[in-house]
């Protein structure tokens, strides 16, 4: 095993670095989706298209 997964599976037991891992991932998650979703837009996307990725994300953040 790396000496990276090693520290991090360290760090998981710590509760309080858990937690902010966790939400640092969501973050980046909804990110990355709402990145997407402008470059979609700007492609001239079909709207169904469009508002299932927002439907997407509404879910995504509902069950963060």
């Amino acid at each position: 095993m790396s000496i990276a997964r090693e520290y991090l599976k360290q760090q998981m037991g710590n509760t309080l670095f858990q937690q902010s891992f966790l939400n640092e991932k969501t973050r980046l998650d909804i990110e990355y989706q709402l990145e997407e979703l402008k470059r979609d837009i700007a492609g001239y996307r079909p709207v169904n298209e469009l508002i299932g990725k927002i439907d997407q994300i509404e879910r995504f953040v509902q069950h963060a």
